[in-house]
């Protein structure tokens, strides 16, 4: 295993790493060529425009002020300064508990390493048990403040079995506490949302064909009798892929009007000629503004053809549709019951918000449905098992002393001091990292096969296989492959009934290399997150060659997101290997807190300045973050049970047997009191919205869900009943259509 020297060299060129980048971030996003780079949430809000350019041509790329490059690193104050609440109404719950998994790490670690530093790694160093014994094992500095120093049958185990009860409470305490504030913060949020859509409104699939009805006045019918006294609209989903097609190629052409209407602004006298072939090169020449204006006319023509064609297609109309309720009443009895005898079909569900909506899975068949998840799930298992190769070809470049021993004409090449160290204490960290960058991808590619109808639960459902994947493959996988080919020679050489113990002692060995994996992605990676290096090259690249008006350089900022499913579970890893470590090698927790309180600094200035949410789910993921976080806890009491049994120490690992039942029993209690609020809308907090619902008139824009939906995703709900203005082709500001209540006129859809 790596030295304190190996560790030493990885600590100096992450750190290094982590400083140039922070430094490089905090001059960068001065300049205002960068401006957009670095702030791109506020310009989409509209309360920040371009800098200002005063003087000669060089303002315009380079900040001139002096006094700002002598406050470059106010944005870390800056960054924590913006109270909670402000932050909600800023970026959405969402964003804002995400942060707090950050501070909760660090409400759990940084009592943990205090209380371990003061006990435990004194009573493991003074044992001063290991060496290089007969048995060819081998041990390094690190070794010897963690447990494995301790000899066989020790009494001092009682000292690490009344910690592991320490840590374990006070990792209880943390998680109920936050569960309960969170769990206000969504109430409290969802009750000050005022007439979310989602809340009345309920999404119906695998509805069953009549030969005499169509599906719209299927479903019209089927919810008018089955909930006569709640029901209130509906709205079929249609397959308007042709039209969406349309719609984005006429965005592109009014795009390039808009261009050359401000080259005319400019110059009037000047005569816009464009070719009308291929890339501009070829062509017939056209008067450009005519020609956009001409070309645009005919797209809305073929628009509205289409759209009526839609309509009038039964085969586009697709067996799902969002059922609205004019209460939360109706609406939750309508989600959480099964509508008919046969389970297969009108099948219901809470509807996600309109931004939330992932439209190619809203008209999968359940038997397809059921079929595609077997399917994922035995590809995840392979996908899974296939890994363990490149991690044990990682686990060999961080075991270079037992490649020496193995492979002894590699000696002379290992045994150079500068490469040695640079291999074994950086290079593991980086090629892991390098492994995992494409994973995320995959598992996200899976998830949408399986057929979930959410952005957010697609993020959840990623994130729980990305979990799995990370605690199969790169924690029980390092362990155990490291492990195995670390003491090779004892293996071969020792009797089998030693070889549990063997591995039992070696576990803890591991911990040189998960802190070489922290440094690369706890420190320098989220050091790197805050450069966005990738966003910066790629909006300047766009900047100068495709930009031809403010829509084009507002496209080209690309805010990006939090993407939980690949970033929750890495910090989840966080949370295991110091759960795990604390008690066994509690050397690990330091810098487990840095990358707590960095991670903390630079995604609270990310969620303020950058990012730009997808969607807004309430904080719909925090039980799964607490169900990881405790499974993460289940264990590390495992593997130290585990451990104590190598150690000729029955009667302390007796005693740790209740432990696991007491995590077990805690879970079922916060899942108890707790997880019904992120699986129900309480009907108490959305009384307000209740009685507005519930007003002697109501207008189809003040409930239906495709009030707040993009305009290429209002499309798919052309035509039926109750649509929003963009389908009615009413302006947001006109006056709205009353109607009598438990009724709402379906128009259909208007001539242009």
């Amino acid at each position: 295993m790596g030295s304190l020297n190996d560790i030493g060299v990885a600590a100096g060129i992450n750190i290094l790493s982590a400083v140039g980048f922070l430094l490089v971030f905090a001059v960068v996003r001065i300049q205002p060529i960068n401006d957009r780079v670095y702030f791109p949430k506020w310009y989409l809000k509209g309360t920040r425009s371009s800098p200002r350019h005063i003087g000669n041509v060089l303002s315009k790329f380079v900040n001139a002020d002096v006094s700002t490059y002598l406050r470059f690193l106010n944005w870390m104050p800056a960054a924590l300064k913006m109270p909670e609440p402000e932050l909600i109404e800023h970026a959405g719950l969402d964003s804002a508990v995400y942060v707090r998994i950050y501070l909760l790490g660090l409400k759990i670690f940084v009592p943990i390493t205090v209380l371990a530093f003061a006990v435990l790694v004194p009573v493991n160093w003074t044992s001063a048990t290991l060496g290089d014994d007969e048995e060819g094992l081998s041990y390094d500095q690190i070794d010897k403040l963690s447990i494995s120093n301790l000899g066989q049958g020790s009494k001092r185990f009682w000292v690490h079995i009344g910690m592991a009860y320490v840590f374990t409470f006070w990792t209880f305490y943390v998680l109920y506490h936050e569960y309960k504030v969170i769990t206000t913060m969504r109430l409290h949020f969802l009750a000050n949302q005022n007439r979310r859509p989602d809340q009345f409104t309920v999404l119906v699939r695998n509805i069953p064909a009549d030969p005499d009805e169509t599906v719209g006045e299927h479903v019209e019918h089927f919810f008018a009798v089955n909930h006569r006294e709640h029901y209130l609209s509906h709205q079929v989903v249609y397959n308007a892929n042709t039209l969406a097609s349309l719609v984005e190629k006429k965005k592109g052409l009014q795009n390039w009007l808009v261009y050359y209407e401000n080259q005319h602004a400019k110059n009037p006298e000047k005569e816009l000629i464009i070719k009308t072939g291929l890339w501009g090169l070829w062509g017939e020449k056209v008067d450009a503004l005519q020609h956009y204006k001409t070309t645009i006319e005919e797209l809305c023509k073929q628009e509205d053809e289409e759209r009526q064609k839609v309509i009038s297609d039964p085969k586009a109309i697709m067996p799902a549709a969002f059922v609205s309720f004019n209460s939360q009443w109706g609406a939750a009895v309508c989600a959480q019951t099964q509508q008919t005898s046969n389970p297969t079909v009108w099948l219901t569900e809470w509807a996600p918000e309109p931004r939330d909506v992932y439209w190619p899975n809203l008209a999968i068949p359940f038997v397809e449905l059921s079929i595609r998840r077997l399917i994922m799930a035995v590809a995840l298992f392979f996908l899974t098992f296939f890994f363990m190769v490149p991690i044990a070809l990682v686990q060999s470049v961080a075991n270079l002393d037992d490649i020496e021993r193995v492979l002894p004409f590699l000696k002379p090449i290992i045994e150079r001091n500068g490469p040695r160290s640079v291999i074994q204490g950086f290079l593991p960290g980086i090629a892991l990292k390098i492994f995992l960058i494409f994973l995320p991808t995959i598992l996200m590619a899976m998830s949408k096969i399986e057929g979930h109808v959410s952005l957010s639960g697609l993020e959840r459902r990623t994130a729980s296989k990305y979990f799995l994947f990370i605690f199969v493959n790169v924690f029980l996988g390092s362990v155990v492959a490291g492990t195995a080919f670390q003491q090779l020679n004892s293996f071969i050489h020792q009797s089998t009934n030693k070889i549990p113990e063997t591995i039992g002692e070696s576990i803890p060995m591991k911990a040189t290399f998960f802190i070489t994996y922290i440094m690369v992605d706890g420190w320098a990676g989220i050091a790197a997150e805050v450069l966005r290096l990738k966003p910066l090259i790629m909006f300047h690249i766009k900047n100068t060659f495709l930009v031809r008006t403010e829509q084009d350089r507002e496209q080209a900022m690309d805010p990006g997101s939090l993407e939980f499913g690949s970033t929750e579970p890495r910090i989840q890893l966080y949370f295991l290997l110091g759960l795990v470590y604390a008690v066994v090698t509690p050397i690990i927790l330091p810098f487990i807190i840095v990358f707590f309180g960095l991670a903390y600094l630079v995604f609270r200035h990310q969620i303020i300045n950058v990012y730009n949410q997808q969607y807004e789910s309430g904080a719909q993921f925090w039980p799964d973050v607490h169900g990881r976080i405790v499974t993460a806890l289940v264990i590390s009491q495992i593997l130290l049970i585990g451990l104590l049994s190598t150690q000729e120490a029955e009667q302390s690992t007796v005693a740790l047997l209740p432990l696991p039942i007491l995590t077990i029993w805690f879970h079922y209690v916060c899942k108890g009191r707790f997880e019904p609020a992120y699986i129900k809308f309480p009907l108490q907090a959305g009384s307000k919205c209740i009685l507005l619902i519930s007003s002697p008139y109501i207008t189809a824009d003040d409930i239906h869900i495709v009030s707040n939906v993009k305009r290429e995703q209002q499309l798919m709900f052309a035509g039926g009943h109750g649509e929003g203005h963009a389908a009615t082709g009413k302006r947001p500001d006109a006056e709205p259509e009353r109607v009598p209540q438990g009724r709402i006129r379906a128009p259909g859809l208007p001539q242009r």
